[in-house]
């Protein structure tokens, strides 16, 4: 159903494109909340609200990004606790019985993947699947589909957000606090041999970046986003903290977008992600640390900071 925000038209929570530039657009506190929740998950659960906020240059945002939620497939349950599916180990998973989505190819693929917190998969282009959680309890989600080599593979990842707009949560003894990010996969092949994982050989870039406590710390040119100098401390108030922003390019998920310019991802170990206490990660290892196939977190180089990350990878 299409909802009318201040002026733009949204159809669920995407709005129209904005004008495409890369320069950083700054927007100062918090975000008007338009959608409460996008799910229902019970008490212990953070609320998965989306927002919307005008940038100084005059266009519209949706926070915490414009997403394909309510409307793509969902991807199938690697383990879903909101869902009730909480398998012990992949031997518990039937994955031979999971819809097989057509990114217009005959060779079959499987992901397997953990993201924290939302993520959309593309394979050449076509929008297979997008994460069933988008906030928390953390799930894992597996999916399977068929594509031509070489396989374009483009993930819209998204660091969540209760504090729409000032990229913060309850944490920490503070009601605005920098929550982390980051994303593991593991794609094999109808061999059930590995093919791609993700490491320092994709692209990632990043196009929101909040909380900024002070701008001048955010160094913002041509492809360069840099926010390693930005203060990650918690906050007991936030309200006025700024965020910034860069428009998304036309075609980014293509096969042929030139990503030359991003940068490379960057790694992050289990420890700093933070994800030995989560079964939907911990139960999974022997896909997720495979031997000989140690599939990585990857993000952006703030994986505090930056709360949505374009990220690529071709498998040839």
């Amino acid at each position: 159903m299409n909802r009318r925000i201040s002026g733009l038209v949204v159809t669920g929570c995407i709005a129209a494109a904005p004008a495409l530039t890369q320069e950083v657009s700054f927007s100062t506190g918090p975000a008007t909340t338009v959608i409460e929740g996008l799910i229902e998950c019970g008490r212990g659960s953070r609320p998965s609200a989306v927002g919307e906020i005008t940038s100084e240059d005059g266009t519209r945002r949706i926070l915490p990004a414009e997403t394909h939620f309510q409307t793509a497939p969902k991807a199938a349950d690697l383990y879903n606790a909101c869902a009730g599916f909480e398998p012990a180990s992949l031997a518990e998973v039937d994955l031979d019985g999971l819809e097989n989505f057509d990114a217009g190819g005959s060779e079959e693929f499987t992901a397997l993947i953990f993201a924290d917190n939302y993520f959309e998969l593309y394979a050449n282009g076509t929008l297979l699947a997008v994460d069933a959680v988008p906030f928390t309890p953390f799930n894992s989600s597996v999916i399977r589909f068929r594509a031509d080599r070489p396989v374009s593979l483009a993930v819209l990842g998204v660091d969540w957000e209760e504090n729409l707009a000032l990229g913060s949560e309850a944490g920490r003894g503070s009601p605005f606090s920098p929550g982390d990010a980051g994303i593991v996969m593991q794609i094999r092949d109808a061999a059930g041999e590995t093919v791609a994982i993700t490491d320092a050989s994709w692209r990632a870039q990043t196009f929101y970046t909040s909380p900024i406590t002070e701008r001048a710390c955010l160094v913002a040119a041509g492809q360069t986003r840099d926010s390693s100098a930005c203060s990650a401390s918690a906050a007991s108030d936030g309200t006025g903290f700024s965020a910034a922003f860069w428009d998304i390019p036309e075609g980014w998920m293509q096969p042929g977008f030139d990503d030359s310019a991003w940068p490379a991802a960057v790694t992050f170990t289990n420890e700093t992600v933070g994800v030995n206490n989560k079964p939907a990660y911990t139960n999974f290892t022997e896909i997720f640390d495979a031997p000989g196939a140690d599939a990585q977190f990857i993000w952006s180089s703030n994986l505090v900071l930056d709360n949505l990350v374009l990220l690529r990878k071709t498998i040839d």
